[in-house]
């Protein structure tokens, strides 16, 4: 296996544990190494990965924000490519389960009333996740503004 192919699985091991599909993921890994675009043949052959499951991923990833479909004048299929900024994209996306994991926890805070052990790890994820989800705006803010 070449480094190349290499890289795109573990990509797609990468992008899977944050909730893709392992085809998105090989075809984010696959756009991240040989970009700037591809279109779906083009991605099912190297890939070695069937039409649907090409169709579907790259509908999702589209959907996600991930990447954009375009189509070069005079040609008849569609392209794809990374968006911009497609990483601050996606954080910002994953904020939500940042709110998510607080109210998760004021639930279980809810649950367990007066106990100091349980109460202490509930109170520590609610309070870590409350305050990243205030940090990480500021922070993708910073590096939006030290991108231009």
């Amino acid at each position: 296996m070449s480094q190349r192919s290499a890289f795109i699985e573990d990509a797609s091991l990468y992008f899977e544990r944050l909730g893709l599909s392992r085809t998105a993921g090989r075809i984010m890994g696959w756009l991240l190494v040989n970009g700037p675009d591809g279109d779906a043949p083009q991605f099912c052959e190297t890939l070695r990965v069937a039409k649907s499951s090409v169709s579907v991923a790259l509908r999702r990833l589209e959907q996600a924000g991930l990447v954009e479909k375009f189509r070069v004048a005079g040609m008849r299929r569609d392209r794809y490519r990374l968006t911009d900024d497609v990483f601050g994209r996606a954080f910002r996306a994953q904020m939500t389960a940042m709110d998510d994991f607080v109210e998760l926890a004021d639930r279980g805070l809810s649950v367990v009333g007066d106990d100091p052990a349980q109460r202490q790890r509930l109170e520590n994820m609610r309070n870590m996740y409350d305050f990243m989800s205030r940090r990480f705006p500021q922070l993708l803010d910073e590096w939006e503004a030290n991108r231009r």
